[in-house]
């Protein structure tokens, strides 16, 4: 279901993000252009259990958990939300970064409501095959 939220979030994100901005539509497309000419089997597996849960191991599991041992149960969350949106500054895509940040938080406040993994990883995982191959925003 939280898959299902967030893909709405980014379809309605996308919606006014077009209208607002008028580079987002090629930086959408940027977007969903690294995995052209690539087997679409394959980048939904990888999606699906590797890239997925291995991010949420990392950036929920380990850096925001450590973080929460120092910080706040909210300012863990926003830190963690904040570097993993720093970390796609590199792209110097906009609607990327943008994107990090909302899927950032909005796992991060999953994390902080169950302290439970499992959902995450589920939640990203289906997330990211949704919305990079079964159905696609751009």
């Amino acid at each position: 279901l939280s898959a299902v939220v967030l893909w709405g979030i980014f379809w309605l994100g996308n919606y006014f993000s077009t209208l607002l901005f008028p580079f987002a539509e090629s930086q959408i497309g940027g977007i969903y252009n690294m995995k052209s000419g690539e087997n679409y089997w394959v980048v939904g597996l990888l999606l699906l259990f590797v890239i997925g849960p291995a991010e949420e191991i990392f950036w929920r599991g380990y850096v925001q958990q450590r973080l929460g041992k120092r910080f706040s149960v909210a300012g863990s969350m926003i830190i963690a939300t904040a570097v993993y949106t720093l970390v796609h500054i590199a792209s110097f895509n906009f609607m990327l970064i943008m994107a990090a940040m909302v899927c950032g938080a909005f796992w991060g406040l999953m994390y902080c409501w169950n302290k439970n993994l499992l959902p995450l990883i589920i939640s990203h995982a289906l997330w990211d095959v949704s919305v990079f191959i079964l159905f696609p925003i751009a």
